[in-house]
């Protein structure tokens, strides 16, 4: 009795080192017999992990392939892609003759074993990918399990380089109740291997290009424990070129527009009449492009940025046309110009223009017989009536042409004195007139600084950030 117990327990024991179930054995090498053997040793023990031990940890490979990049909603901060997953992994003492049970592959449903609880973290809405509800099973015991999925997942979406931005996106795979002692991913396949494959299965051409795979492998700890996890990191580059064709470049065509408005005589009504007419055009512009840009609370992008200095730079042409043009047409109604803005931007602001001032008239006015009129500028029209009325009151012979000479004379004089009474407004209305030209160039430098130097740098911080994310 003795010997009997002892051979019962050596062959128990060879049973659990055999692992979870033992080779099988297939009567005839038909699928019916090695179906027969599998529901005998295999689908019966479905609820079980299928390890020798509780203690042993289920080692299980992942890979994926990147098929395609269905959207990216910055709204919602979400990325939709469609991958193909690829899942192995072993059970324990599972093995069968290849010869004796007629093959080395077999097709099975996944609801007749053990499937590791594998899913993705960022996972974010209803799972709608395509049902396979096949796996393969090798003689080896190695179980190949490839599915298609079609992930909405989570993304902190960065657009403030938008329409040049570069967005990395996480999937983090890893077991959904298992613990690292009993689940453990490992990767199939390098990051970029992931990468070669992806690029030649992609089949999206869209609005963006998968640039990088990047995988990572941790465990997250938590009071009860570990899991193990693979985190995938996607770098996605949108494609710019229809924001650039339908945002940018028609933009910077307005621009320029009103930058050569400047070319316009500053005198002429049509200047701020164009000018409010490609303010509005602008306007309209952007009412019609406004469902290409992104909308998203987290940050401003730098293009919208780019079209409210846009914006901001034509208001501030239109109103400097507006204070030129006041200058331009109301200059006759001002007061003298003080000495100091006279000497400020006719003598130093007229050269940094390129406008040398110009010089003074050294025409000398002389008067041979100045009188009180001459020295208040104006005669009044009586006093050139009695003149031209006054009779000698001595009676001398007088000669005719002498008379008509004093009398052109005075006439004369009274001319001379009007012109120069308008000629001293003249000379007023042209310094404020001149100071509006040069204000005028002035500004129509700063404008070209301005815009040159916000585009120069919202150029720089795309180029940036691109380098910055290769």
């Amino acid at each position: 009795m003795t010997g009997v117990k002892t051979a019962g327990s050596i062959f128990i024991c060879f049973s659990l080192l055999q692992g979870f179930v033992a080779a099988l054995n297939c009567t005839s090498p038909t699928p019916g017999a090695l179906f027969d053997a599998l529901d005998k040793e295999l689908f019966s023990k479905k609820r079980l992990r299928p390890v020798k031990s509780f203690s042993d940890s289920m080692n299980v490979n992942i890979s994926i392939v990147v098929v395609g990049i269905v959207g990216v909603d910055e709204q919602a901060q979400s990325l939709t892609s469609f991958l193909w997953q690829v899942l192995e992994w072993n059970i324990a003492g599972l093995s069968w003759d290849e010869k004796e049970c007629g093959t080395k592959r077999v097709s099975i449903l996944r609801e007749d074993i053990w499937v590791p609880d594998i899913r993705i973290g960022e996972f974010m809405d209803e799972d709608v990918s395509p049902q396979t509800p096949y796996v393969y099973l090798y003689n080896t015991g190695r179980v190949y399990d490839d599915k298609p999925l079609r992930v909405v997942s989570t993304c902190r979406l960065v657009i403030y380089t938008f329409p040049f931005d570069v967005q990395n996106c996480s999937l983090t795979f890893g077991s959904y109740l298992h613990v690292a002692e009993d689940i453990k991913i490992f990767p199939r396949f390098t990051a970029a291997q992931v990468l070669a494959e992806s690029k030649q299965s992609i089949q999206t051409q869209g609005e963006w290009e998968l640039v990088d795979v990047k995988a990572d492998s941790a465990n997250l700890d938590i009071p009860d424990g570990s899991y193990s996890e693979i985190k995938y990191y996607l770098i996605l580059r949108r494609r710019p070129l229809l924001y650039v064709v339908n945002l940018l470049i028609p933009s910077c065509f307005l621009i320029t527009v009103d930058l050569f408005s400047f070319l316009l005589p500053p005198q002429s009504v049509d200047r701020s009449s164009f000018k409010m007419t490609l303010i509005l055009g602008y306007t309209v512009f952007l009412l019609i492009m406004n469902d290409l840009l992104p909308v998203t609370g987290s940050a401003t992008p730098l293009i919208n940025v780019f079209f409210s200095v846009s914006l901001a730079l034509m208001v501030a042409s239109l109103l400097e046309t507006v204070f030129i043009t006041n200058i331009q047409f109301s200059s006759s109604q001002y007061s003298a110009v003080p000495n100091w803005l006279s000497l400020l931007v006719l003598r130093y602001l007229a050269i940094v223009v390129c406008l040398p001032p110009k010089k003074k008239s050294n025409r000398v006015t002389v008067c041979l017989q100045p009188s009180r009129e001459m020295d208040t500028g104006i005669i009044p029209s009586k006093d050139l009536q009695s003149v031209s009325s006054e009779k000698p009151q001595e009676k001398t012979p007088s000669d005719p042409a002498l008379d008509e000479l004093k009398t052109l004379s005075r006439d004369l004089t009274a001319i001379r004195l009007q012109v120069d009474k308008h000629f001293q407004g003249s000379n007023t209305s042209q310094e404020w007139l001149m100071i509006g030209i040069v204000v005028d160039r002035l500004l129509f430098g700063m404008y070209i600084v301005f815009i040159s130097a916000c585009f120069i740098t919202i150029v720089c911080i795309w180029l940036w950030s691109n380098l910055e994310n290769p």
